[in-house]
């Protein structure tokens, strides 16, 4: 009697035992699946992703405004300093740089530049700074050039918005296409016309641009208390 009962009690054992032996593996194949699925979906998901904004380089900036200057067609835009607000117009005729400062508005390029360059009676620079955020911001949207785009009228009269040449060696005047500078000289700055970029004027805020021109500045030009552009917002 008792080895029945011994011999039914291993065979119960056996049974359970393979039971479950045969459950784990088919528990760890669902799990092993979902790990599966989601290394793949994830995979997928890199692989399809696509950068929103190309990187800029000069075989493929003007291509590049050609085509955005087409569907961005604003051509107003707002400087917010501590000093006030300067509005500019922006001219349809110099399309290629149009583009580019509605771009650079719309990546928030210009937020936290400074004016940098400032010389009382003749110009007020902006859209450089030495803050290494901004940098980074221009190595994120690209390093190119623009060319010149002189001959459509435009004069350096007060108020005039122009783009300064690159400071690289550069015979041709090409555009930098992070930087621009405002004439306030009373009569204008006409020894500029030909060789810089005109693309917009100042239509409010001249009094702005005075204040700032009025800075002290070092040797560099640079002024002594920072002056920021703490944002550029397109207004139309």
């Amino acid at each position: 009697m008792i080895q029945k009962i011994a011999l039914i009690i291993i065979c119960s054992f056996f049974v359970l035992s393979c039971q479950d032996k045969q459950s784990k593996p088919k528990e760890n194949q669902i799990q092993s699946s979902k790990v599966t699925k989601n290394k793949n979906t994830k995979a997928d998901t890199i692989a399809d992703k696509k950068p929103e904004f190309p990187f800029l380089t000069d075989s493929l900036a003007m291509e590049f405004f050609l085509e955005y200057e087409k569907t961005h067609k604003e051509n107003k835009v707002r400087i917010t300093t501590k000093f006030g607000d300067i509005d500019i117009l922006l001219y349809d005729k110099t399309k290629f740089h149009r583009a580019n400062f509605i771009y650079l508005t719309k990546r928030g390029y210009f937020d936290n530049t400074q004016f940098y360059r400032v010389i009382d009676n003749f110009i007020i620079q902006a859209g450089n700074t030495d803050d290494p955020k901004v940098k980074r911001k221009r190595g994120k949207i690209g390093r190119y050039l623009l060319p010149k785009d002189t001959k459509r009228g435009y004069k350096h009269d007060r108020g005039a918005v122009s783009m300064p040449s690159s400071d690289i060696e550069n015979p041709y005047k090409l555009a930098s296409p992070y930087e621009f500078f405002i004439v306030q000289q009373q009569g204008g700055a006409h020894h500029l016309d030909g060789d810089y970029t005109i693309f917009g004027t100042v239509i409010k805020g001249m009094d702005v641009v005075d204040e700032i021109a009025k800075q002290k500045t070092d040797d560099g030009d640079w002024p002594l208390r920072n002056v920021y552009i703490q944002k550029v917002e397109i207004i139309e």
